[in-house]
């Protein structure tokens, strides 16, 4: 898990690097109607924030960065996971508020902090390559005071290597404008490529929706939306595109940093962050009714649903499932000469090779073992080769969700499948 924010923020310094790099977009963009709409499929991962007033953030679904290290940027606020920081208010949002208070006597990077606040990450719940990633938020305002709804990519390469997407990002003393941008390997901190958008009243003044649609090899920017800013590698002046991988989402309000500047007279707190909701959907390849070229959804029998990468995301062990048929990368299956069974560059598995009934059909990497054969006959049997066992819906459970394994081939509903 990522534990501090890395340093890209330096915005005094982003007009010198756009002369230099012209790359970056300008920083007020004339909004312009949406291109031509991202191919998006059906809604992978939601929070409503329809806990009672009161309630904790949902720990299946967030996790809390704790610290007062500054986070690469000289911030001046401790996160903490106290309900005083982030909790429900009962009226359908998340509240982060950011306080001039430490009832704890936090210490922080600069001595005893001035400020709590809250920020929060999907690191360890929930991660995804590609797709439609929105919030409808009422940032607060002020002096000093960052809001930001963003991501950082999965891996073991650090930062910028790894990308960041920032999706939100607006800093106080320029409260009509919201920020958009990209980091990576040699456009990082003030050379991200940014863009913005400058509304005519405070963006504080109501809630507004904050969006990206990440398709492979380009990012596009909404607010409320409308499109006003897009990247593709050829606006990276050379260096290397990293979007092409999982990212996981952060929500958080910083207090004071090398960009925003900090807390003056001016400034009031506490200052209150309110997410009404957050939604992601996937990415279809297609873009249509079809599935990728030389691909094929598998669909079974008894529940109309396909055989699907949990989340889209590929990670080794992943435990297969079905789910609502669409046309994303995570039912786009290849039947591969070899007997394999492939989709997003991993095998259809029996968990640790196993021939048992009850074995559990997963993702993994493809790795020239003969337990990852398996054949679909005109029974519509789609049989391990190994084991002489069909795929079968555990518990002949018909929902999204349920998941796959060996079973003894009886001729069930749960057990036949059809490619189309």
């Amino acid at each position: 898990m990522f534990k501090a924010r890395p340093a890209p923020r330096f915005r005094p310094f982003v007009l010198a690097a756009v002369a230099l790099m012209a790359t970056t977009a300008a920083l007020v963009l004339p909004a312009h109607p949406d291109r031509a709409e991202a191919a998006i499929g059906p809604i992978t991962w939601q929070d409503e924030f329809n806990a009672p007033a009161g309630a904790a953030v949902d720990q299946s679904k967030w996790r809390f960065d704790i610290g007062g290290g500054g986070w690469g940027n000289n911030e001046r606020q401790y996160y903490t996971n106290s309900t005083s920081n982030a909790v429900h208010d009962g009226q359908g949002n998340l509240v982060i508020t950011a306080r001039r208070d430490n009832p704890a006597n936090y210490q922080c990077h600069y001595g005893r902090c001035e400020y709590t606040s809250a920020r929060l990450l999907t690191a360890a719940t929930f991660t995804q390559t590609y797709g439609r990633f929105e919030a409808r938020i009422k940032i607060p305002r002020g002096q000093g005071i960052w809001p930001a709804f963003w991501m950082l990519g999965t891996g073991s390469g650090g930062w910028p290597n790894v990308g960041e997407i920032d999706i939100m990002e607006n800093i106080g003393r320029e409260p009509n404008t919201v920020y958009g941008t990209v980091h990576g390997p040699g456009y990082s901190g003030g050379g991200g490529i940014t863009g913005s958008r400058t509304l005519g009243g405070p963006l504080a003044d109501g809630f507004h929706t904050y969006r990206v649609d990440w398709e492979p090899n380009v990012i596009t920017w909404y607010l409320d939306g409308v499109q006003y800013h897009r990247v593709d590698p050829a606006r990276l002046g050379g260096n290397r595109w990293v979007f092409d991988h999982p990212f996981f989402m952060i929500l958080n309000v910083a207090v004071g940093g090398n960009w925003p500047g900090y807390p003056d007279g001016s400034t009031q707190f506490p200052q209150q962050m309110l997410v009404d909701y957050i939604r992601v959907s996937g990415y279809t390849s297609g873009g249509g009714g079809d599935p990728a070229p030389g691909t094929s959804r598998i669909r079974g029998a008894q529940s109309g649903r396909c055989i699907d990468i949990p989340n889209a995301n590929p990670v080794e062990g992943a435990k297969l499932q079905i789910w609502d048929c669409n046309t994303t990368a995570a039912q786009a299956w290849t039947f591969a000469s070899d007997g394999t069974v492939r989709a997003m560059g991993k095998c259809m598995d029996p968990a640790w090779a196993g021939t048992a009934n009850g074995t559990e059909v997963n993702l993994v990497s493809c790795n020239g073992n003969p337990a990852q054969r398996f054949t679909l006959n005109a029974a519509g049997d789609l049989v391990n080769v190994s084991a002489n066992r069909c795929v079968d819906v555990r518990d002949a459970n018909p929902a999204n969700g349920g998941k796959l394994h060996l079973w003894d081939c009886i001729g069930a509903a749960n057990q036949k499948w059809s490619r189309f």
